[in-house]
């Protein structure tokens, strides 16, 4: 009896002390492999990272360990200098575990000591190897025959046998290893469900595509914060507020908003994707875009959502959203006045023209020179269209001013509307004119209709504003 108690004495302390390890190691054995260093990697967003790296031991093993746990997420085992490799689920509660491996079948001959969620996983992906293997010499069959061919519907079926029985295995997985790494990737990867519309052909896309926005998620929860370092759960956001939404800055931002609130419970999650989205429509080459960006500045970052920024970098931030919100599309332009070559003044605002062309520039601005010719030419096409340039030198010490006036004979473009700013300094605040040339297009009521466009583009998006502005005035009078 003492020796039994002994033994179960040691038992429970081996096992207080393996429920109580710290930190994570996990081992790995790869047959044939000549290099001596071996790499950890992570998804994480849209890129993978390297989080360890590891040389051989006198074993011939691989170790990477630390006194931190690993977040949970879908790592890499690199193999230099080829940068082949095989994936590994790491969670919170398989943090102490070991792979085996050959070099030349890295995914096929992966084994495992202590991780069943591990052994899920590579028990379902062999599984589907096995079937997309049978369901491409299926497929390559059918390409073969003609679609009269009696062959044809029986090898179509065979698809569709393939298809159930991996739906099959899936749901075996979710019914019983439900709470598993794996069972939420599968989980995340299921289409969306779509019923059956009535309508003509558009009506149904229109049905379909609306269902699909609103029903996208709904195998995913993004406030699990498991799915940030996984293969697809960036592409999926991605695809969502790029690819489902109309290109319109206020329907973006509904979008983007959507997205981070349901990220919320997963803070990492949210601040990865909080910054990618403000960082992508800050510099976005869609015109507009910018009024994303300031929504998001002003719905997270003025509110103290953002608490990872430091003071001074979020003054920037909020400063730059502040003096970009009056320039958003759709804002009346703010009313600056300018000052001529004869010394006379004026407001923007009391110029009559059905549209109104800014142009801030400077004399000596390589991509202003090269702009000249093309805004030439755009003006000598739409002078008589409704159309007047105002071009704003931004030169402001005294000295620099007789420059403007010689650059404007020297090119012979005198018969745009020339001025300066008469505040030396006010006009670029205002216009946040940070970079030469700068173009802002404005109606007949001064509201700013597009802007920051390239020269050679002027004659083209010109002739797209003045076209919308008739099939909308059409469209009135009916």
């Amino acid at each position: 009896m003492r020796k039994l108690f002994l033994l179960l004495t040691v038992g429970l302390i081996l096992g207080f002390q393996l429920e109580g390890q710290t930190g994570h190691k996990i081992e790995v054995g790869i047959e044939n492999f000549e290099n001596d260093t071996l790499l950890l990697a992570v998804h994480y967003g849209q890129s993978q990272y390297i989080k360890d790296t590891a040389l051989v031991n006198e074993e011939g093993k691989f170790v990477f360990a630390g006194e931190e746990a690993l977040p949970t997420g879908v790592y890499l085992v690199v193999l230099p200098p080829d940068q082949q490799f095989f994936q590994v689920l790491v969670t919170e509660k398989e943090q102490f575990f070991s792979v085996t491996t050959k070099a030349d079948d890295l995914n096929g001959s992966v084994k495992f000591t202590g991780s069943p969620e591990n052994d899920t996983f590579y028990r379902y992906i062999s599984f589907l190897g096995k079937q997309n293997q049978k369901a491409t010499k299926i497929r390559e069959e059918i390409e073969k025959l003609s679609d009269a061919d009696p062959q044809k519907p029986a090898l179509q079926q065979d698809i569709k046998v393939l298809d159930s029985e991996v739906k099959t295995f899936q749901q075996y997985i979710l019914d019983n290893d439900a709470d598993s790494y794996t069972a939420l990737i599968i989980k995340a990867n299921a289409p969306t469900a779509m019923p059956e519309f009535e309508g003509d052909e558009a009506t149904v896309r229109q049905k379909q595509w609306r269902h699909t926005q609103e029903h996208f998620f709904d195998n995913m929860d993004l406030g699990d914060e498991r799915l940030l370092r996984t293969p697809f759960l960036f592409t999926k956001v991605d695809y969502f507020v790029n690819k489902l939404q109309v290109r319109h800055p206020d329907t973006l931002a509904k979008a983007v908003e959507y997205v981070l609130d349901k990220m919320l419970p997963a803070e990492e999650t949210f601040k990865y994707y909080l910054i990618h989205y403000l960082n992508s429509f800050a510099g976005s080459k869609y015109v507009g875009m910018d009024a994303v960006y300031v929504h998001l500045v002003e719905k997270y970052y003025a509110n103290g959502k953002a608490e990872w920024t430091d003071e001074e970098q979020l003054a920037k931030i909020v400063k730059n959203a502040r003096d970009l919100k009056p320039l958003l599309i759709g804002k009346t332009a703010p009313n600056i006045t300018l000052k001529k070559e004869d010394g006379t003044s004026f407001k923007l605002h009391d110029v009559e023209s059905e549209y109104t062309v800014l142009y801030f520039w400077r004399y000596d601005c390589g991509v202003c020179k090269k702009s000249t010719p093309h805004m030439k030419e755009f003006f000598d096409n739409f002078r008589d269209r409704g159309v007047k340039v105002i071009a704003v030198c931004m030169k402001t010490a005294d000295e620099d001013l007789p420059g403007c006036w010689d650059y404007i004979k020297e090119k012979e473009i005198g018969d745009w509307v020339h001025t300066i700013d008469p505040y030396k300094g006010r006009v670029a605040l205002q216009y946040n004119v940070k970079s030469t040339p700068q173009v802002y297009i404005l109606d007949d009521k001064k509201e700013i209709i597009s802007k920051r466009i390239a020269a050679e583009q002027m004659q083209e998006v010109m002739e797209q504003i003045i076209e919308m502005r008739k099939k909308s005035d059409m469209g009135s009078d009916r």
